[in-house]
């Protein structure tokens, strides 16, 4: 057998299309629906539900670390990784860069953009502090990022800062602003002449703000500085392309709204910035504009990569719009119902267009750890404190599965923690 008919037939191969009948069956009968409607329709949500399998002890509103697979993902990444154990070298010594390359073409569909410009890599921290760690800093150079930019790209930015000699430029920004322009105008402010990276987050994941990114770019441009961009929580969330925010980088976890298997992730580099970047882990010697020779980590789970094509089989048959509508609808449910009320902190903007799942919610007086725990031992539900950086209060973030009486649920306790606190 050649190594093209192994790729076809391997089982963990990629000549069958991957199949989701259950699902497909669900889709079909909705489908001239459209997404905006189909949003609040809980017949076909709970249809949707009935694929995952759920832990029956909580509620589950802290899937912004890390989505769940349906069954029918989880299903076939057991499936690839039994594959990969019988085969053994054998795959890794034949097939296993074909399908890389083919799961690689996945994302850069999803992404809008080609192979050329996109690797997998393990997760956003790996992808991003690449980067950071990889340009060619001189003493005096700067980087702009937000106090709420996520901890580990921070702590990245910090260590070069010493060894390099770079000097980071930290805004904060608000959790209420009141237009584009405010935001723009803080990262505008902080550039100067010396300034080479700026760092925006794309989704904060603290707040579930959506931050205006092709703004912020198209400004840094005209300033002739470079942007990277935090996607850990747009990509496979929100219905966007990369290339369509004119950004120079982009990093992602597939482990996030993707709802890969842990262990993946993306990094987008514009093509004519590959050869600017030192790779994490030295690669034999490539093209300087080869952005494969940015992906070298030794040998890898593959079987983490090739769930990829089933995540994004899912994804694509759920729908981006569709997704994305759903996620805005039910955060929006139950932040309506409490924004208001005497005692509550809502940390995430009100305008739609600013937010999608993830919200953050605060009770006056009382510790986000506190809430947390109470909201877990009282009324069953899981969720994470934040308290720092501007923002006092837990991260509340439903998935697909997520129901609106769940969210009823939720809404009671905290109601019932404001009158008994």
């Amino acid at each position: 057998m050649n190594k093209r008919d192994f790729l076809k037939t391997s089982a963990s191969g990629l000549g069958a299309l991957f199949s989701f009948p259950i699902l497909e069956s669900i889709i079909e009968k909705f489908e001239a629906i459209p997404a905006e409607q189909l949003a609040s329709d809980e017949d076909f949500w709970l249809q949707i539900r009935n694929g995952y399998k759920l832990k029956p002890d909580y509620i589950n509103l802290e899937n912004g670390y890390y989505c769940i697979q349906p069954e029918e993902i989880l299903e076939s990444y057991i499936k690839h990784l039994k594959e990969i154990n019988l085969q053994g070298a054998y795959y890794m010594r034949t097939v296993q860069y074909d399908n890389k390359k083919a799961m690689t073409q996945r994302l850069a569909d999803i992404a809008g953009c080609t192979t050329e410009e996109i690797i997998i890599t393990r997760n956003t921290t790996e992808s991003l502090d690449m980067i950071i760690g990889g340009l060619d800093w001189k003493p005096g150079d700067e980087a702009v990022m937000a106090q709420q930019d996520y901890g580990a790209m921070l702590d990245m930015f910090e260590q070069v800062s010493k060894r390099y000699g770079v000097v980071n430029k930290i805004i904060s920004v608000p959790n209420h602003p009141k237009s584009d322009d405010e935001i723009i105008s803080l990262y505008e402010n902080a550039i100067t002449t010396k300034t080479k990276l700026l760092m925006v987050c794309h989704m904060i994941n603290i707040t579930g703000q959506i931050l205006p990114v092709k703004k912020i770019c198209d400004m840094a441009h005209k300033k002739g500085v470079q942007v990277m961009v935090d996607g850990a929580h747009a990509f496979a969330h929100l219905d966007f392309k990369i290339t369509d925010l004119n950004c120079d980088y982009y990093g992602a976890s597939l482990h996030k709204w993707l709802s890969n298997p842990l262990g993946a992730g993306l990094l987008y580099v514009r093509k004519e910035n590959i050869s600017k970047v030192w790779p994490l882990l030295a690669e034999s010697p490539k093209e300087p504009n080869d952005i494969s020779r940015l992906n070298h980590t030794g040998t890898i789970p593959v079987h983490t990569d090739l769930a990829i094509a089933n995540a994004a089989d899912y994804y694509a048959k759920i729908g981006a719009k569709r997704k994305e509508e759903r996620l805005r609808y039910l955060q929006n449910y139950w932040t309506k119902q409490v924004r208001n009320l005497p005692g509550i902190i809502l940390n995430t903007p009100e305008d739609p267009a600013r937010s999608c799942a993830i919200a953050n919610v605060g009770i006056k007086g009382m510790k986000p750890a506190d809430m947390a725990e109470r909201l877990l031992k009282q009324y069953g539900i899981y969720t994470v404190a934040i308290d720092g950086k501007g923002v006092q209060g837990c991260r509340i973030t439903p998935n697909l599965y997520t129901t609106t009486k769940e969210l009823d649920k939720f809404v009671k306790s905290l109601k019932d923690m404001i009158n008994t606190k």
